[in-house]
């Protein structure tokens, strides 16, 4: 992984070109596409060093651990995005309500945030139309490589797009509501992790929480508006 990113609030993006993508929930079973404008996604997740550097936290790891950020809920990743856009003079996307509860996305804004989770599949499949990117063992930590923990984020192969950890390693929070009617407030989140079997890690697989979970393979990636 290079070291331009340690120690450096606005680390660099990674220009996605717009599109559009078919989108699918097997539970259902209903598809839909989606149009992709131009935006810019962040090459890894979120790192430890990175979430210390903007909220100065302290955490029982060294400041300069590149593995992926975890245990943190979707509340908590909303509010690093607008921490780290203030920290850059960039235009925070969300603001939040008194109790914490509501959130909304002001599409305007030139701050970072998270990825809508058709961007995330988008960005994700890079051009290819397989479940995976490429070769699983060659592109991500999952179950059966990973012994059973993270790894520093940009270690595997990345896709066509030069993104890193898409598939393994963490869940990526998404800023989407899943289903609200039957769940509520959940949000979904996508990827697999280091813990999951190779089914679980693919461009279409789709999970969802309550925004509260915080769990030790679900982290998050920044996205930013042209």
């Amino acid at each position: 992984m290079s070291n331009e990113i340690k120690h450096h609030v606005d680390y660099p993006m990674v220009h996605i070109p717009g599109g559009n993508v078919a989108l699918r929930d097997d539970r259902i079973k209903k598809t839909w596409r989606s149009e992709i404008k131009p935006f810019l996604l962040a090459p890894y997740p979120v790192t430890i060093e990175q979430y210390l550097a903007v909220t100065g936290q302290p955490a029982s790891v060294t400041a300069e651990d590149l593995t992926p950020v975890v245990n943190i809920s979707w509340h908590e990743a909303i509010a690093y995005c607008n921490q780290l856009s203030q920290q850059a003079g960039l235009l925070p996307c969300y603001s939040v309500s008194s109790d914490g509860e509501h959130v909304t996305w002001h599409e305007e804004a030139n701050g970072y945030r998270l990825p809508t989770e058709a961007e995330w599949q988008y960005a994700c499949k890079a051009g290819t139309t397989a479940y995976q990117y490429g070769e699983l063992h060659e592109i991500a930590w999952y179950h059966d490589n990973s012994e059973g923990r993270r790894h520093n984020v940009g270690q595997k192969a990345p896709n066509a797009w030069g993104l890193y950890d898409m598939l393994g390693n963490v869940w990526e929070w998404c800023y989407d509501l899943y289903d609200t009617e039957v769940y509520g407030t959940y949000r979904i989140f996508r990827g697999g992790s280091w813990a999951e079997e190779a089914r679980g890690c693919g461009s279409t697989c789709r999970r969802r929480s309550h925004p509260t979970l915080r769990i030790d393979d679900l982290g998050f990636r920044l996205a930013r508006s042209i």
